[in-house]
């Protein structure tokens, strides 16, 4: 699975509804895959209960999938 390229003027930190978008995962994918304690990275606190990803940790852990070989 590759990530699609982002602009240069890309947010670097995602929302859950965000991350969940670009890995074309559902939210609560997302928050079970962080709360698995895997290397699917966690998310930081921003303040109060909202929570955030840093864009290039979770590009970082698309590129470290294993591919599918090629046909």
């Amino acid at each position: 699975m590759s990530a699609p390229d982002q602009p240069p003027d890309a947010p670097s930190l995602m929302r859950v509804r965000e991350v969940a978008a670009l890995l074309r995962l559902s939210p609560r994918t997302v928050w079970r895959l962080a709360a698995a304690g895997g290397d699917f990275p966690r998310p930081a606190a921003l303040g109060g209960r909202a929570k955030v990803w840093r864009r290039r940790d979770v590009l970082a852990n698309v590129d470290r999938q294993p591919r599918p070989p090629a046909r």
